[in-house]
């Protein structure tokens, strides 16, 4: 109660450091870079990080893209060509004048070099551009769009870089609108089931606080990644929702009981903190087993959410009871009868044929864990299949592979003393592995005729220095397919023969590793999630059995919304499935633990199982519907507005898996009572029936 009166006391102090609260946070959410480079979340100590490192850091060349122009005359590319080497962070540029003189006819070329540098009909023609800066560095970013500017229409930019950029610029045009889609929904869904016209928008200005607050604290990590910064708002503004609704509910109950607002409030307080920390902590620990991804992205993820539930919390028992006292009399104008409407008749229906729903439990039980498998295994790695179409880099892209045959490009880095004969027959082996279109490098490229003396500087400054010789291999493979998975394995086996610290980098090699490292991770973090919340459930309803219940009843909800993508035959990006598996099983286990606490309570005082289920269901179905309608209306619509795949997969199955969980609950854990009543009673302490005053009974 001290925290209560202290807030209620402090209402209009808290206020005021709430708005001058806000002004660093602004700052530091405007200062925070965003990353939107997937891969570089690898951990550091992989061969392919390391390798683009030292391409970096002695070759002084990071991001690699190629140019394709169509239709454009030979003299116009060169001049083009010319402008582009003087674009700030661009360190070489490539093309066939380099190697040959422009004056003789590309048909006299070797075909090695007129493969590499035109398409199949002739009318394109592509440029490789070396930059001295990193894969996602602003300056890279800047950079290719300077390239864009210089080139023009016919000029299309393909490459990690590009994609990162296009993706950059696209996040920047549409994350506000994810927020206002996400709040204009939350809103609608508030009014529509709560019993106040005016209370959502004070809820949205308490949550608003705690998610300036926790976006502008990642000032303090450096970076976020775009996944972060487009999601975060939305899920900690549909996560957090909750726990205002209760606070609300709390406040006006106990308006009836004590003498005057600022008294019921204090209880309220008291009554919300007691009741949020079990709910809370289980979601912050679905957060937090995402930080023990190898994967660092989890880690990014995992600490925003965890601190935006947590800042959540702080705001929901400060700034929202401090704004609903100051605002208390236009609150009690508003005020209207909910359109939920009694559930006591459908609760008692739901209980007497509850074994129907234990039928349904294991009816749905292993064919949606299958599906849920399936979906696991089907999901894809490669980013720009979660693009549109229509983007620049995605049309680029395409381009490439059906103009020019090239879906892939490896960069190889071998020891510079590496002898000629030797580079010779390796690039000779590694142009025979299925899936390479070519491989250029000085000894490929210039044949063994030609000494390496004689070369133009353009040549070997690219390809060579005092410690490593790099090579280029188009694939006509994409990147994370089977067929590219087995061609890297060949790939490396052939440079380690020649050299033992050879290196294969580039975005396929980087993806690769992301599937290997995430297939292990998503299993870490599942069993982690699952271990941790069972624990904390434990301990909140001091049981053994349970957590067991709760969590099952959950994970039937997250196999059935992960095993529909299988079933519809849909293919989700490689993040959505674990961000959907922990967040479901944390937000929405809420749900469960809401009515398990007032099934006990109501056991507690002498009710039978019956009357116990009965009334735990009626109590707390219209909280259920308010908290699940809260979060499918906060991600729903950013999932049929946003044009990316893995921010769209994401939301949807959020949105669904709300819903499909709130039937769950309602439906099946009810039924579970009823079988598993004595087995609770003997592994649950404090379970034992026990006669309570009105006054106990009330508190």
């Amino acid at each position: 109660m001290k925290l209560g009166k202290a807030v209620v006391k402090c209402r209009f102090v808290i206020l005021i450091l709430a708005v001058l609260l806000m002004i660093p946070s602004v700052l530091g959410m405007a200062f925070t870079r965003v990353n939107y480079d997937i891969l570089s979340y690898l951990p550091d100590n992989l061969d392919t990080i390391k390798g683009q490192d030292y391409l970096l850091k002695d070759f002084g060349k990071g991001a690699f893209s190629f140019l394709i122009f169509e239709n454009m005359d030979d003299k116009d590319v060169a001049a083009t060509e010319d402008k582009i080497k003087e674009i700030d962070h661009v360190d070489t540029v490539l093309w066939y004048d380099d190697v040959a003189d422009i004056s003789i006819p590309k048909e006299m070329l070797p075909d090695k070099i007129y493969d590499a540098f035109n398409s199949k009909d002739g009318n394109a023609t592509m440029m490789a551009v070396f930059f001295d800066t990193s894969t996602s560095a602003d300056e890279t970013m800047n950079a290719i769009g300077e390239i864009r500017s210089v080139a023009g229409n016919q000029c299309f930019v393909s490459g990690m870089s590009a994609m990162i950029t296009d993706m950059k610029n696209m996040f920047e045009e549409q994350e506000m609108t994810y927020v206002a889609i996400a709040v204009v929904l939350a809103v609608i869904a508030m009014m529509i089931f709560m019993d106040n016209w005016i209370i959502p928008f004070v809820f949205l200005a308490s949550i608003a606080v705690a998610i300036l607050v926790n976006m502008g604290s990642n000032y303090f990590m450096g970076e976020v990644s775009f996944i972060t910064k487009a999601l975060a708002a939305v899920l900690q503004l549909a996560v957090t929702m909750d726990y205002s609704i209760f606070l609300w509910h709390s406040y006006e109950e106990q308006k009836g009981l004590c003498e005057n607002h600022k008294q019921a409030m204090a209880v309220a307080i008291h009554e919300t903190v007691r009741s949020v920390i079990g709910s809370s902590i289980t979601t912050v620990a679905g957060f937090i087993a995402l930080c023990f991804m190898t994967f660092t992205l989890g880690l990014d993820l995992g600490i925003v959410m965890a601190k935006g539930v947590v800042l959540g919390v702080i705001s929901c028992v400060t700034v929202l009871p401090s704004l609903i006292l100051v605002l208390d009399k236009p609150l009690e104008k508003t005020m209207h009868k909910s359109l939920i409407p009694s559930t006591k008749k459908l609760a008692t229906g739901l209980v007497k044929i509850f074994p129907v729903f234990l039928v349904m439990f294991a009816a749905l039980i292993y064919p949606f864990y299958s599906a849920y498998n399936q979906t696991n295994n089907e999901i894809y790695y490669d980013l720009s299949q979660s693009l549109p179409e229509d983007m620049a880099n995605v049309i680029a892209n395409t381009k490439l592979k059906d103009e020019f045959g090239v879906g892939t490009t490896h960069m190889v880095l071998v020891d510079s003393s590496l002898s000629a004969k030797d580079a010779r027959n390796m690039s000779n082996e590694l142009e025979k592995v299925d899936g390479v279109k070519y491989v250029l490098g000085l000894e490929s490229v210039v044949g063994s005729l030609v000494p390496e003396e004689v070369l133009p500087d353009s040549i070997t400054s690219v390809l060579k220095n005092d410690k490593w010789e790099l090579m280029i291999i188009n694939s006509e493979y994409q990147t994370a397919t089977k067929p590219m998975a087995k061609q890297i394995d060949e790939l490396n086996k052939i440079i380690t023969k020649y050299d033992k610290n050879g290196l294969l980098i580039g975005e396929a090699a980087c993806t690769n590793d992301l599937v290997n490292i995430t297939t292990v991770d998503f299993q870490v973090v599942n069993a982690i999630s699952i271990v941790a919340i069972f624990i904390i459930i434990a301990i909140v309803e001091k049981s053994i059995t349970l957590p067991i219940i709760l969590v099952a009843v959950i994970e039937l909800a997250i196999f059935i919304n992960l095993g529909i993508p299988h079933l519809m035959g849909q293919s989700l990006p490689f993040i959505t499935p674990i961000c959907i598996s922990t967040i479901q099983l944390g937000a929405t286990v809420d749900y469960a633990i809401l009515m398990t606490t007032r099934y006990k309570k109501e056991r507690y005082l002498g009710n039978d199982k019956r009357t116990a289920v009965i009334t735990a269901l009626e109590t707390s179905i219209p909280s259920i519907i308010v908290s699940a309608m809260g979060l499918f209306a906060a991600t729903i619509g950013v999932a049929f507005y946003s044009d990316v795949d893995l921010i769209s997969s994401i939301c949807m199955l959020l949105a669904r898996g709300a819903i499909i969980s709130m039937f769950c609950v309602t439906l099946i854990l009810p039924a579970m009572f009823m079988l598993f009543d004595k087995v609770i009673a003997k592994t649950t302490l404090g379970f034992t029936p026990k006669k309570l005053s009105k006054s106990e009974a009330a508190a």
